[in-house]
């Protein structure tokens, strides 16, 4: 039945427009499930990150055995929760493309891609699990006991452990501290391409590390299509350094830094390994608008965090039906809501005739 039900509940998910609820799911399946034996499903079950990676585990094996450079990639994202009662699941985070708090679940994932293909094999909610008395204003607040840089590297320890087959971990410039580059490289073995800040410190040399010389990477002479090999400060190894210039929609021009730790690849290879991380933007954009992330009203940690790990089954769902219909899962979910409409053309019409 548990496993019947997750197959429903994500169904559910995907179909459904508006909110998600144990009453809407009832009558959807005309009471043939009460609402109670729904609610029930999602109070006592224990999805989580490794039920999610048992769920998709076979895929990633088939993947695997692909052609093409496999990538993990990390980012975090906010479920937004404004009218839910604060926990330690639901609180406040600092959003930094909104540069201001939402009231919401904050997750990291780890999202592994390859070929256009993108499946998570790991997934966390970050806990505020303590409280403390803000120095400043009085107030009492949240905080994590581990950070998202020690989450992360926990993650990947037991994404190694799982035996995945990658050859990169991408991130943004929120997650490419020197402890998480010498993880990956020294502990794991594996080569990085992490965005940097252009206030990062860095020198031209061995010699310059060894005498303190470090400088902003954004003074230093480097210009697009090619690379230097620098030292970032706090890694005693050399990275590959790139610049790359983009438009923004307003038509204004950015940079980006990369580093790569692995000395072999060039431009080209470089940016186009992280253009890949753009995958995991999608990720998030799906989760919320297409597999009803942000639809459920539960108020329960538990039913929350079920709920959670759900939407991202919904999403491994979506991510087979491209793979097995060439449609993305904005036209997979255009097409039921266009059969909704005509299923409610047809019962509108019906309803009509018997008033004849």
């Amino acid at each position: 039945m548990g496993k019947n039900l997750i197959d429903l509940y994500t169904d559910y998910l995907i179909s459904s427009f508006s909110q998600t609820t144990a009453t809407g799911l009832s009558t959807l399946v005309d009471g043939c499930l009460s609402h109670d034996q729904i609610t029930t499903f999602l109070a006592e079950s224990d999805l989580d990150s490794k039920s999610l990676w048992l769920h998709v585990k076979p895929m990633v094996r088939e993947l695997e055995k692909a052609k093409g450079t496999g990538v993990l990639i990390f980012d975090d994202s906010i479920a937004e929760k404004p009218y839910s009662d604060e926990n330690e699941i639901v609180c406040y985070h600092w959003d930094h493309s909104k540069k201001h708090y939402i009231k919401g679940i904050n997750f990291l994932n780890c999202l592994f891609e390859k070929d256009g293909i993108s499946l998570p094999v790991s997934a966390e909610i970050i806990e505020k699990d303590e409280c403390f008395i803000d120095p400043k204003t009085g107030k009492e607040k949240r905080r994590s006991s581990i950070t998202k840089n020690q989450l992360m590297q926990k993650m990947l320890t037991v994404t190694q452990n799982n035996r995945v087959l990658y050859d990169y971990v991408l991130a943004d410039s929120w997650f490419s501290s020197a402890d998480n580059m010498k993880f990956i490289k020294k502990d794991l073995h594996k080569e990085f391409v992490f965005a940097l800040k252009s206030n990062r410190l860095a020198a031209l040399s061995f010699e310059d590390k060894l005498e303190g010389k470090f400088v902003p990477i954004d003074s230093l002479p480097l210009n697009e299509d090619s690379l230097i090999s620098v030292y970032i400060k706090g890694l005693d190894f050399p990275v590959s350094l790139v610049k790359q210039f983009f438009t923004n929609k307003d038509d204004s021009e950015g940079v980006l830094y990369l580093a790569c730790s692995d000395s072999s690849s060039d431009y080209s290879q470089i940016t186009a390994i992280y253009q890949k991380r753009w995958s995991v933007e999608e990720f998030h954009k799906s989760l919320k608008q297409n597999a009803s992330l942000e639809k459920s009203p539960t108020h329960v940690k538990k039913t929350q965090q079920n709920h959670f790990f759900a939407s991202i089954y919904a999403f491994v769902k979506l991510e087979c039906l491209k793979m097995k219909n060439s449609m993305n899962h904005y036209a997979i979910k255009a097409r039921l809501y266009i059969n909704a409409l005509r299923a409610s053309m047809k019962e509108l019409h019906s309803m009509r005739e018997a008033l004849a």
